[in-house]
């Protein structure tokens, strides 16, 4: 397979998709690494376990500083992502799973009403 296809693939079409089918890939992804630091929480690899947790920060920080803020959603959304890097924080020095079921079931909800937001966007127009 020709990897430098692929990649200018990949790069066209995140370069084509809309600000809301960008933003449910990143909860897609955010969601991903939180289940992947869950499973590795369970096998006792911590250095999967700590990376996956620290790319979920990662995104929750990306996210954050992408958000319009000129809208009062947005408001409500800052202080949750303030919440989900507390809590990741948390599970990453104490591998805590207690902690990380409520943050990746928080996200899993965030995630299931953006996409429910973005299909009713596209069923009006």
């Amino acid at each position: 397979m020709d990897m430098k296809g692929y990649q200018q693939y990949k790069e066209q079409s995140i370069n084509t998709m809309t600000q809301g089918e960008l933003l449910l890939l990143l909860y897609d992804e955010l969601y991903k690494r939180l289940s992947l630091a869950e499973i590795m929480l369970e096998k006792q690899d911590y250095p999967v376990f700590e990376n996956a947790v620290d790319r979920s920060v990662a995104i929750i920080e990306y996210l954050d500083a992408t958000l319009d803020r000129q809208y009062p959603i947005s408001k409500n959304l800052a202080q949750l992502y303030e919440y989900f890097t507390y809590e990741l924080g948390r599970v990453r020095i104490g591998r805590r799973k207690e902690v990380l079921a409520p943050v990746k079931s928080m996200v899993s909800e965030l995630r299931d009403a953006f996409r429910q937001a973005q299909k009713s966007g596209d069923s009006g127009k």
